[in-house]
């Protein structure tokens, strides 16, 4: 799974405004999708991401996206009204606002999405994890939320990181083993599992982590 840049010229373009229904049951909302050939590339907020296609079990019409005919009138429409966009949440800031919401230390959810995506909000992963705090379409479809929007994202990433430590009464290590590789490989092993790219995850956070908590600068962590 990869985000692309171009379009290919033998790309067959479908309506917008869908559900992707995906192999294992989840649903994915999405504003068109493009099949070209055995890969499928679901569109969202700008972005995309690309799955093989037997990923995708069905696409169904999303009628929420499709807004009413509006009755015809005879007053003069009224002038428009401009509202300035509301202020865009730096990543900082929405890790700080998700870590305050669930009673995790703010240097803790800051780590992790450093960890997860260097403070990115379209980077896709090659296993196909989105975004921020680089929730998969699976976990985000079981979670209920968008992971294309960051605010959504990062909330559901920090919500599902305070499950897991939960699920392991506080123990950090287990917790963020799980974040990354699974709550089946933490249980499999009774521990965190010896997985290279889990281990110095962990180590990596812990740096992060401890580090802000001490004072010690980034630049010497």
């Amino acid at each position: 799974m990869r985000i692309l840049g171009l379009f290919l010229l033998l790309a067959t373009p479908v309506s917008a405004g869908e559900c992707a229904v995906l192999a294992n049951g989840s649903r994915l909302h999405v504003e068109r999708h493009v099949v070209d050939g055995t890969k499928v590339r679901l569109y969202q907020d700008g972005g995309y991401v690309e799955l093989d296609a037997s990923a995708v079990r069905d696409y169904e019409k999303d009628d929420a996206m499709e807004p009413p005919a509006a009755a015809p009138s005879l007053a003069a429409p009224a002038p428009p009204v401009f509202v300035a966009p509301a202020p865009q949440l730096s990543a900082k800031d929405l890790a700080d606002a998700a870590a305050d919401k669930y009673g995790l230390p703010r240097e803790l959810v800051r780590s992790v999405m450093h960890a997860e995506s260097g403070f990115q909000r379209q980077v896709v992963s090659p296993k196909g994890a989105i975004g921020l705090m680089q929730l998969m379409p699976g976990t985000a479809a079981q979670l209920g939320v968008n992971p294309f929007d960051p605010a959504q994202n990062v909330d559901a990433g920090t919500r599902y990181l305070r499950e897991l430590l939960e699920k392991y009464n506080g123990g950090l290590r287990h917790a963020l083993a799980a974040y990354n590789a699974g709550p089946g490989a933490v249980d499999r092993y009774n521990g965190v599992p010896p997985y290279r790219e889990t281990v110095n995850y962990i180590v990596r956070i812990e740096r992060d982590f401890f580090g802000a908590l001490s004072g010690t600068p980034a630049s010497n962590r």
